[in-house]
């Protein structure tokens, strides 16, 4: 012991021997403390738990109930007989009892982690009558600390739940008897996991599935790693065969169903607070329906995504290293997205050459049904980009391109789309459902070839649906482009930019098939037909001028002009072919652009003049009738009734002999 006597005799000590005597009186209250923690440590817990239960029952209107909680060690956690019931509706959940392992590190640093768990009949049920539920609560908004609400750290965010997901996913443990249902009305849905095993981190299981009444048994196995931030599962049918969705048929009329379905995922720390997502998601043997895709069931063999996804404070990109395979093809997008005041999304595909009959053999049976059974040879490349700054739509980029290497059809497969060269039967679709069919060609007495149709009308229709119709290859990309520019800005479907191209094909392959998809499908037949040129541009100008709406159930220029002039439409005068060229876009809304005495509204002065101009620089008319052109014409046809006269009184009815033409041409 280091003293020193002072000179009135006191002995005084070192400064080193007073913190040595700090320290051991320090660990000794430690001691004491953490022994009065131990020994009281179930009278904590309980406090802790009833404050918090106090504090969800208040906020969601529940009833949490349980028979014991209590630590029987440092690091576990012991709950029996748990129930949450919602106010007055149906019990949500049940729980026998409940033993949690936890890690004693991450209790020091207050951050829990689960080592082990074991659980005993965990049972919860989702119950809907009528529209209430016993899981309302779920859905209620919380309200946000405005500091929270405008920060803005989308990596941080979602590291934080992948935090809270593989914290209290167990290294081992056990579940038995899990059951989760859900009874809507009369519809009973439940799963079933009569016993499931983790051991270090691995687990495997069945999983018992009751539709309704249809029993289906899965099986499931992965690994849920925390050290390494990965997750790894698999699903698929017990014996073999497929894995039917449960629940979806009955209340969306969908149908879902796969051989296997993988998925894995693992988080990576990136400089400057980044993170880094990459997995896969891969289904076998995919059978989808829905109205709203395809009218047919799709099947899709193998499709697979191999992802890198990175995710900064302000942005989320998927690198264009991502892999997007489906049957024989793959390709790389790349996406991006980035939060500034407004979102700015990048959308890229950039596809190297590769064999076209891949791509078409590769395409989802059932999904582009026009397109099934499509041979080819040769090789195409693919561009496309779309940039979209909600910051500066004005600056919005869209490029696709198809370049083609001795690409050639070597035959078409379930539909023929070298049907409009000849004489064909046409049906028109309204909202899914057929109201006429008619030949378009000679067997039909109000065909008009195209030669038989004034220039003026011919000219004027192009010039407000198309003006550069015999110029394209199918598309305008800066229609498009502008086109979709004035959507996003109004925030609606306001504005096409289809070509006659793309209209045509819509209403002679596609008319039918009102899906999500359609656009796609039509893009790609309307890029067959331009860019292989299996029908003439003349001739599908024809087609279209035969085919197109002029009025409720009048089709083609022949009963147009009949219907609203009592002529050919070889006789029409200008006013008239500019009047039906305005007619096309509303077809059954004509009657809105005239008055009570059937007099064009004034407010159509513009588009006259508009054409009018464009037909002069064509040299169809001159400068002057152009200058003095205005919205005058005479309803001679049975359109000035305002009612839809049977087909077969605007013109010559069709004789038997007519009739057996069509029926041949049915019979084609």
């Amino acid at each position: 012991m280091q003293r020193k006597k002072t000179n009135n005799g006191n002995v005084h000590f070192s400064m080193r021997y007073k913190l040595k005597i700090g320290a051991l009186i320090a660990l000794g209250l430690i001691i004491v403390l953490g022994l009065s923690a131990y020994i009281g440590r179930d009278a904590i817990l309980n406090h802790y738990a009833k404050e918090k239960i106090s504090s969800l029952e208040k906020e969601y209107g529940l009833k949490i109930t349980y028979s014991k909680l209590h630590m029987p060690g440092l690091t576990e956690v012991e709950l029996n007989h748990l129930s949450v019931v919602p106010s007055q509706r149906d019990t949500l959940l049940t729980l026998k009892s409940m033993q949690v392992n936890l890690s004693f590190l991450g209790m020091l640093t207050l951050d829990a982690e689960v080592n082990k768990v074991s659980t005993d009949e965990l049972h919860i049920s989702f119950v809907k009558k009528d529209s209430l539920s016993n899981y309302d609560f779920l859905f209620k908004k919380k309200e946000e600390k405005v500091e929270e609400k405008n920060e803005r750290d989308y990596a941080r965010k979602v590291s934080k739940l992948l935090k809270v997901f593989f914290n209290f996913m167990p290294e081992n443990g056990q579940m038995v008897d899990f059951k989760l249902s859900h009874l809507r009305d009369t519809t009973y849905t439940e799963l079933k996991i009569p016993r499931i095993d983790i051991k270090d981190n691995c687990f495997t299981t069945e999983l018992i599935v009751n539709d309704d009444g249809s029993i289906h048994h899965w099986m499931s196995r992965g690994v849920l790693n925390n050290a390494d931030k990965t997750i790894k599962a698999e699903l698929s049918a017990k014996n073999g065969g497929k894995v039917h969705l449960p629940y979806i048929t009955k209340h969306y009329g969908a149908k879902a169903a796969f051989s296997t379905l993988v998925y894995q995922l693992t988080e990576n720390k990136l400089r400057g607070g980044e993170i880094s997502l990459t997995g896969r998601a891969e289904v076998n043997g995919l059978e989808l329906y829905h109205s709203a895709l395809s009218p047919e069931v799709i099947n899709l063999n193998n499709g697979r995504l191999d992802y890198n996804i990175k995710i900064g404070k302000d942005f989320l990109e998927l690198d264009s290293s991502t892999v997007a395979q489906f049957n024989k093809l793959d390709f790389h997008p790349y996406v991006r997205a980035q939060k500034t005041d407004k979102w700015h999304v990048t959308v890229g595909i950039e596809k190297g050459l590769f064999t076209a009959d891949d791509f078409f053999s590769s395409l989802p049976k059932g999904l582009f049904s026009n397109l099934d059974g499509l041979r080819t040879s040769g090789q195409l490349a693919y561009h496309f980009l779309l940039d979209v700054d909600f910051n500066h739509l004005d600056a919005l980029k869209l490029e696709s391109d198809v370049k083609q290497q001795n690409f050639k059809v070597l035959g078409f497969g379930t539909e023929n789309l070298a049907r409009m060269n000849s004489p064909f039967l046409y049906t028109a679709y309204e909202d899914g459902r057929p109201v006429r069919t008619f030949a378009v060609g000679a067997p039909n007495p109000n065909f008009r070839a195209l030669d038989s149709i004034s220039p003026l009308l011919q000219m004027a229709v192009m010039q407000s649906e198309d003006g550069s119709f015999f110029s394209h290859r199918g598309f305008r990309l800066d229609a498009l482009r502008a086109a979709l520019i004035y959507d996003l800005k109004c925030k609606k479907f306001a504005r096409g930019g289809s070509t006659i191209s793309m209209q045509l094909v819509k209403n002679v392959f596609l008319n039918r098939n009102k899906n999500l998809l359609r656009k796609v499908e039509e893009a790609m037949v309307v890029w067959l037909i331009e860019n292989q040129g299996i029908t003439s541009k003349r001739r599908m100008y024809e087609v279209y001028l035969n085919i197109a709406e002029w009025g409720p159930m009048i089709y083609g220029a022949c009963e147009a002009s009949h219907f609203y002039f009592q002529k050919e439409p070889s006789q029409l005068t200008l006013e008239e072919s500019i009047f039906m060229a305005s007619i096309i876009p509303k077809p059954k809304r004509y009657r809105s652009s005239f008055d009570a005495n059937m007099q064009l509204r004034p407010n159509l002065a513009g588009y006259f003049r508009l054409i009018a101009s464009r037909l002069a620089r064509k040299g169809l008319i001159t400068p002057g009738q152009a200058e003095s052109i205005q919205p005058i014409i005479t309803i001679t046809g049975p359109a000035k009734t305002g009612f839809v006269v049977p087909v077969d009184t605007l013109l010559v009815a069709p004789t038997i002999e007519d009739d057996k033409k069509i029926e041949t041409l049915t019979s084609q």
